[in-house]
């Protein structure tokens, strides 16, 4: 990791994931070691928030440095909230990159250096499957038909040139998460990375994809519920529509 990007703060949201936040936090310092991690956990009744203490005490009482935080929520309040929690934790504390990372394996430290490498010269980096390169591992023929669905529908409804829009592992830098209005989002899941892409593109920032290898989880159950989905088709739908409005409008204003 290059020091000329300054202090990288990795986000961690967890529900219910004890057995995989050991090996995540595990292979986050043997390919980043010089990155912080804020696990932000909602009230997960298998212990997780616990364990991210413990192990957050345990490495520091090794290194004597306080590498891992953890943020305790209470209760099940979603990704987007505890993504936007993490965001202003980092902002408060003056890191310079966030990552948005899962911790159940699906997205590979191994990649993070190259995203970081990426985010020296762009505002926001997407970690990306669906750009040359990129990959997937292990999922159903109905799993790659929904993702790339939902990618090829927000390029044409919201017309952001983005191969992946729906991707969690990403980076931005500080100074675009300041521009944008955090209380202004809401959304989850699926929905909360496209609309984060979408305002970062409309922002004005640098955008940039490099290919990941995405692997589906070995251990727990996939959080991703048909609700996840059918708020990312109608947000997405109705941002659509309103973005032809205003540009229709201002075709006419201008005429």
């Amino acid at each position: 990791m290059s020091a000329s990007l300054g202090r990288v703060l990795v986000i961690v949201p967890t529900y219910n994931e004890a057995q995989n936040l050991p090996i995540a936090l595990d292979r986050l310092r043997t390919h980043v070691p010089e990155a912080d991690v804020l696990v932000v956990d909602d009230g997960s009744p298998d212990g997780t928030g616990q364990l991210a203490e413990d192990l957050a005490a345990l490495e520091a009482a090794g290194s004597g440095l306080r590498r891992v935080h953890v943020m305790h929520r209470s209760g099940k309040l979603g990704l987007g909230t505890a993504y936007i929690a993490g965001f202003r934790w980092a902002l408060e504390r003056s890191y310079d990159v966030v990552v948005e990372m899962d911790a159940d394996g699906s997205h590979r430290a191994e990649d993070l250096p190259t995203i970081l490498d990426a985010v020296q010269d762009a505002d926001l980096v997407l970690g990306s499957r669906w750009v040359p390169g990129g990959a997937v591992l292990n999922w159903p023929l109905s799993r790659h038909v929904l993702s790339r669905g939902a990618n090829i529908y927000t390029r044409v409804m919201l017309g952001i040139p983005l191969g992946d829009a729906t991707g969690g592992f990403r980076a931005y830098r500080a100074s675009l998460l300041r521009d944008l209005v955090l209380d202004d989002i809401a959304s989850q899941g699926y929905c909360f990375q496209v609309d984060m892409a979408w305002r970062s593109v409309r922002q004005g920032a640098r955008v940039r994809e490099v290919p990941i290898t995405f692997v589906e989880r070995e251990i727990g159950t996939s959080k991703m519920s048909r609700a996840i989905v059918a708020e990312a088709l109608v947000s997405v739908t109705r941002w659509g529509i309103a973005e032809r409005s205003r540009r229709v409008a201002g075709a006419f204003r201008r005429s």
